[in-house]
């Protein structure tokens, strides 16, 4: 099982008033030990001082597929969830910094908490959801998959002309803007609609 993550999905992503725009989804992979479950606390790792968090709705993929067309993703996916992308932000800078890869700030243990899913039928109109994320009580990030700029089906297709979905693998479809750091002692309470699915504690 693998977790394929988009990036910058979010018409308001940026927090300036520069909106970039791409052609088409970029996307980085991450470990199936990334994930953390059943909402258990997340120990902070002693690897790193910064820790950021970014909330996102996940599709949980349920049929075998590559080179998907766009007018039949829907078909390999029935479940959408929400988990919350951890970003060692110290560890991205220094390893930007000297040209090389990003996995140690973005890959590592239990850095992927998860949510519960619901069933994709349970939803009138799937570019329509209404998400967010809670810090200590109170909401620092909120989105809608009407904001993101690939839609669900376009991802998957787009992911599968490079790689082959298999049942089980998630996909992260990107995070608003609001997006911050953690401290020890924080609890986070990730929503899809009125729904809590995640909540979990910082050690």
């Amino acid at each position: 099982m693998k977790i394929i993550a988009i990036v910058k999905n979010f018409k308001f992503h940026y927090n300036d008033s520069k909106k970039i725009f791409q052609e088409k989804p970029h996307f980085f992979l991450k470990p199936e030990t990334s994930i953390l479950r059943k909402n258990e606390p997340f120990f902070y790792p002693n690897f790193s001082n910064e820790i950021h968090y970014e909330v996102g709705l996940i599709l949980k993929i349920c049929k075998l597929g590559r080179n998907i067309s766009e007018k039949f993703a829907h078909r390999y996916y029935n479940e959408i969830g929400i988990a919350i992308d951890f970003t060692a932000v110290d560890l991205q800078k220094n390893q930007k910094a000297n040209e090389m890869p990003l996995e140690i700030s973005k890959s590592f243990d239990y850095s992927f908490p998860l949510g519960t899913f619901l069933k994709k039928s349970k939803f009138d109109n799937l570019n329509n959801i209404n998400f967010k994320l809670l810090k200590n009580g109170k909401i620092y990030q909120k989105g809608n998959s009407k904001d993101m700029i690939f839609s669900f089906d376009k991802i998957i297709s787009y992911i599968s002309k490079f790689i082959t979905l298999k049942i089980g693998d998630l996909i992260f479809t990107g995070t608003p803007k609001g997006k911050g750091e953690i401290k020890i002692g924080d609890n986070l309470k990730a929503y899809i609609e009125e729904e809590n699915l995640l909540n979990f504690m910082i050690k």
